[in-house]
């Protein structure tokens, strides 16, 4: 049976992999910098490889961080079990969204506008677009019908 990374772990090692790509360096540069192999960074930014303090302190200081900041957003611990489930699932969510491409090429370009009524503008397009699209619905799914006449499915 298949080891399942501890979620801290895993949140941490996102963590490293969003600072990592938001900075443009690959996972070969930061192996190197740590003295280590790019799958060992690969497992570490997976979860499936602990990274211990003294590690953490290393990776912090070529990422420019602060430690802490590897554990912002974390899944709550058992001291703090009463947070609602729904908002560690939806904060993993959005934590495993920044760390895609598609999710970091969007904040970037995101924060250049400097304007905060674009900037509102975009935001609620894209709840609009969100809200119009359902769930399990393709975005091909949705141009098509949108190009037929037809009305999206609800």
């Amino acid at each position: 049976m298949a080891k399942v990374p501890n979620p801290i772990d895993k949140h941490v090692g996102s963590r490293v992999r969003l600072r990592r790509v938001l900075l443009g360096l690959s996972q070969e540069k930061l192996g190197d910098a740590l003295g280590l192999t790019f799958q060992q960074v690969q497992k570490y930014e997976k979860g499936a490889n602990r990274i211990g303090a003294s590690r953490l302190q290393e990776i912090s200081k070529i990422l420019d961080v602060p430690p802490s900041y590897f554990f912002e957003g974390a899944p709550a611990g058992s001291a703090e079990a009463h947070v609602d489930a729904g908002e560690v699932v939806s904060s993993a969510l959005v934590t495993d969204f920044i760390a895609t491409a598609e999710g970091i090429q969007l904040n970037k370009a995101f924060v250049r506008i400097k304007s905060q009524q674009v900037r509102k503008r975009i935001i609620d397009l894209v709840v609009s677009l969100a809200s119009e699209t359902g769930a399990g619905e393709t975005d091909r799914d949705a141009r098509d019908e949108s190009e037929s006449g037809n009305p999206p499915k609800s």
